[in-house]
């Protein structure tokens, strides 16, 4: 017997699980909510990075315990908080958290089952918890992309965005970043601010603009979604691209303005246009660069993003045999449902059958929206 029984089961605890429960709860649902909370934001992001998005984007589904309600309650100037400190977002997720009545059961999830027609999650701790429908909420830590090469440089000597959180040992140090986005860009000027000596980001496009840019344009995109069934993959292709190409211009080819008086000119060098072609040294390590130049570094960070495989979350693998799975995206219904019955995907695993705004924030409330309305259908 299941030491627990719930009629949706929601395994994380990050913004998108958090939504995704709330909603259920306000729409009469029995949920149980499964993770350590905010986790990721909390110990795989650095505690001194910003925010890209404003008060405006929110978790509740209902339009009620927003981002600018807790600005307001706290009494939080928005203008004294531009751009948003990661801390002042997890203060507001606690908030919402005790607004909605979610409290975090704290076992984890060690495989997924259903053997009978339910779900039964075995947890690590050797009990389990039955469930009717499961909402998988996996962040992206699950995804983390590298380079081929990324081996022949010695562990200790490389990291990934995902795990390089802390940059005291790094004080001195001569450090490469690989990739020219949002994150390289801002690792670059954390590492600046916990004294590296030389940072040089190494990327494959031109040198991104630094601008204040609105974000304004996805709320149209996120209103079609709501109002129309499967509105992302009802466009044509050509429909699909522009509104991505508009997405990677604001959100990855222009970087936010309050990142330059960080980037000391004489610490971080640009390497735009170029890429890694040879590597050679076990610490310090010698980058050469397909401009011909090289670089002796201390320490590579790799700022090259993430790439969805479902199979590389782990407490999926006893299921994942009936999953549809396409270019690592899990194959989705109009209401974010796999082709497993009763299991439901939010997050950056929806981002091929919703659109790339649905790896943001700015996708929680209405995917949760969509997804608890779907069970209830």
């Amino acid at each position: 017997m299941p030491d627990t029984r719930t009629d949706l089961l929601v395994i994380g605890a990050g913004p998108y699980a958090y939504a995704a429960a709330a909603y259920a709860r306000d729409r009469g649902v029995d949920t149980h909510v499964v993770g350590i909370p905010m986790s990721f934001w909390r110990d795989r992001m650095p505690q001194d990075m910003y925010l890209r998005s404003g008060p405006d984007w929110y978790l509740d589904a209902n339009r009620e315990d927003t981002f600018t309600a807790f600005f307001e309650e706290r009494g939080l100037d928005p203008a004294e908080h531009d751009p948003i400190p990661i801390s002042v977002f997890l203060d507001h997720t606690d908030w919402f958290a005790a607004r909605k009545g979610i409290v975090a059961d704290q076992r984890l999830v060690a495989d997924l089952t259903r053997p009978n027609g339910t779900f039964v999650a075995a947890m690590a701790d050797g009990t389990s918890i039955e469930a009717d429908k499961v909402v998988a909420a996996p962040g992206v830590g699950f995804f983390a992309q590298l380079p081929a090469w990324h081996d022949r440089i010695p562990e200790a000597h490389r990291s990934h965005t995902v795990d390089r959180v802390t940059f005291e040992d790094l004080s001195g140090a001569r450090v490469a970043v690989i990739g020219g986005r949002q994150s390289a860009y801002e690792w670059a000027a954390l590492l600046c601010d916990h004294g590296a000596s030389r940072v040089d980001v190494v990327h494959r496009h031109p040198t991104p603009a630094f601008e204040k840019v609105s974000w304004k344009f996805v709320d149209a995109h996120v209103d079609q979604t709501l109002a129309h069934r499967g509105w992302w993959r009802g466009l044509t292709a050509e429909e699909r691209a522009a509104i991505a190409q508009q997405f990677w211009e604001v959100g990855r080819l222009t970087l936010e303005h309050w990142l330059v008086p960080r980037l000391r000119p004489d610490v971080v060098t640009s390497h735009p246009e170029t890429a890694v072609t040879a590597v050679a040294g076990d610490g310090p390590v010698t980058l050469t660069l397909s401009d011909g130049s090289a670089l002796e570094v201390d320490h590579v960070v790799f700022a090259s993003g993430y790439k969805p495989d479902v199979a590389r979350v782990p407490y999926l693998g006893g299921v994942l045999d009936r999953i549809g799975v396409t270019d690592g995206f899990p194959d989705l219904s109009e209401g974010f449902e796999t082709t497993l019955p009763g299991l439901y995907t939010v997050g950056f695993l929806a981002t091929r059958d919703f659109g790339p705004f649905y790896g943001f924030t700015k996708g929680c409330p209405s995917a949760a929206k969509i997804v608890v309305d779907e069970m209830l259908r």
